[in-house]
């Protein structure tokens, strides 16, 4: 299989118990009703960007979906942490694009999305061979500061679509 759209999405998960916790980050994600199967980081040639609601209309509860997921969690007070996904995708759309998953603690919201779109721009240029690729790059990011000593869960994730 060879998705053809990819969309985005975050969300953020707080319960006293880990799983739970994250269960509510998917919810709050809007991707809890798929079968979520990890993959590696290469987007598609050609592969078109839609939107969380476009992308949900397009799969059904229980489908059997690829996506690239950077989690996050911890139990401790006053603990501040990071999942984001940073995309650097190539203007030329016969080439193909990378994602970045990066988990940060403690530091901005700003240095973590900062950082996984460096990192994936650095990901396509090291493939390609070229420093000067034109590429398109964004991120998605969820940020927490753990507030009550309960498990909070971060997640960004990238969907591919059929």
């Amino acid at each position: 299989m060879i998705p053809s759209k990819i969309f985005f999405t975050k969300g953020l998960g707080c319960h006293e118990d880990r799983l739970v916790s994250f269960e509510l980050a998917l919810r709050d994600a809007g991707i809890e009703r798929y079968n979520l199967v990890p993959v590696s980081s290469i987007i598609p040639p050609g592969c078109e960007i839609i939107s969380r609601e476009e992308g949900n209309q397009r799969l059904n509860t229980g489908e059997i979906v690829f996506c690239v997921m950077a989690k996050n969690q911890t139990n401790i007070k006053g603990k501040e942490i990071a999942s984001s996904i940073g995309v650097a995708i190539p203007l030329d759309n016969k080439m193909h694009g990378y994602i970045f998953e990066y988990n940060s603690e403690g530091e901005s919201i700003i240095n973590a999305e900062e950082y996984a779109e460096k990192m994936a721009l650095e990901m396509l240029k090291t493939k390609i061979g070229k420093k000067d690729i034109k590429a398109k790059t964004l991120n998605i990011t969820q940020k927490a500061k753990n507030e009550n000593g309960m498990w909070i869960t971060t997640v960004a994730i990238a969907v591919f679509v059929p």
